[in-house]
């Protein structure tokens, strides 16, 4: 995994800054579609672009952060390929990860610390699909009509 999307709306930037950081410090890559501004946007103009990112397979990952974390995990899931998790800690993490394959994390920002986040988006990096029992279930999440 070397290359990570991420977006947000206004109420993410300050954590996205700080995620970004510490992903690049990791070696990671990161395809920046979020605002880098405070003022008042539309998450969905910031989110499509990660999907569409992860869903083509330029991205690996993606980690989406908005105030609630649910329009952004909404918006994202509308897309065929995507499993994005909204996670408000690290059991949600890991299970998302193991049971669910997810591959978008939604982050709270207004109910999570940035401590927090970071050690969710650490966490969600080094965590592996179990598959097993759980790769017939995450085959049948995708619509078929």
């Amino acid at each position: 995994m070397k290359t990570i999307a991420i977006g947000n709306d206004h109420a993410g930037t300050s954590y996205k800054l700080e995620l970004i950081k510490l992903l690049e410090n990791k070696g990671f890559t990161v395809l920046n579609f979020g605002t880098d501004d405070e003022a008042s946007v539309d998450y969905p103009d910031f989110i499509h672009p990660v999907a569409d990112a992860v869903e083509s397979k330029d991205a690996d990952v993606g980690i989406i952060i908005c105030g609630s974390g649910n329009g952004a995990q909404m918006t994202a899931n509308k897309h065929q390929g995507i499993r994005a998790a909204l996670c408000w800690n690290n059991e949600l993490v890991t299970l998302a990860r193991q049971h669910n394959d997810a591959n978008i994390l939604s982050i709270p920002a207004r109910f999570v610390s940035i401590h927090q986040a970071k050690s969710f988006v650490e966490l969600f990096l080094k965590t592996e699909f179990e598959g097993g029992r759980h790769q017939n279930r995450v085959a049948k999440i995708a619509a078929t009509c």
